[in-house]
């Protein structure tokens, strides 16, 4: 192993798992850390060339989509080993039995971002956004005290260029942003209690996504 603690295979990743180790975590409200360009910039254009084709508002389970090489190895990396091993180390978690779960969305509707927390079911949430440099004031999204102010900010994600957000899911995890509709491309990778949520979730989204694509609408988004 090279003395950075980086090894010519991990480096070779279309993430750079050296920037997410140096990351800062914030503890308090809840933990979570942010790292631009977790994307390698190098990898950017492939991944988005070989994006799933995500027309409609929503969320759709990684099954469900036809998606490019590129985005493929960069899916491998994100459920690989070396990605959970830097998770677990960063936020001081135990994912060992934990499955994972990969959800992508690529439009925004004007009634998302409504202020939530996740489900309990999920463990840790990573958002890894895929758009190019954003210049609009909306559709970013903010780390939360309560919830009942989007101006109550304690972080802001902007979700540009292979940004990445990881946060530890807490019942005072709350998080939203300021409704933007159009194209704002992420992808949504959680840690589950069980294969069972896995299943439950996938069959969810595969119906909803069904009426989605057949109506073009969607209930609201929030991630």
């Amino acid at each position: 192993m090279p003395e950075n603690g980086i090894s010519p295979a991990m480096s070779a990743l279309p993430i750079d798992l050296e920037a997410f180790g140096a990351a800062t975590v914030t503890r308090e409200p809840f933990a979570f850390a942010m790292v631009p360009r977790f994307v390698r910039p190098e990898a950017m254009a492939a991944i988005n060339a070989d994006f799933p084709l995500v027309s409609h508002p929503g969320s759709f389970p990684l099954p469900t989509l036809k998606y490019g090489p590129a985005f493929a190895r960069f899916m491998d990396a994100i459920q690989g080993p070396e990605f959970t091993r830097a998770v677990e180390k960063k936020l001081g978690v135990d994912l060992k039995g934990r499955p994972t779960m990969v959800t992508a969305r690529g439009v925004s509707a004007a009634r998302d971002g409504q202020i939530h927390t996740d489900s309990r079911t999920k463990v840790i949430t990573v958002l890894i956004y895929m758009n190019n440099a954003w210049e609009a004031k909306t559709g970013r999204l903010r780390l939360l005290r309560g919830p009942d102010d989007l101006e109550d900010v304690i972080a802001e994600v902007p979700p540009d260029e292979g940004t990445l957000l990881v946060f530890k899911n807490e019942p005072n995890a709350w998080h939203g942003f300021h409704a933007f509709e159009g194209p704002r491309r992420v992808v949504q990778l959680n840690w589950v209690t069980d294969m069972g949520v896995v299943r439950r979730e996938q069959f969810r989204h595969r119906v909803s996504a069904f009426f989605k694509r057949l109506r073009g609408k969607s209930a609201p988004e929030r991630m």
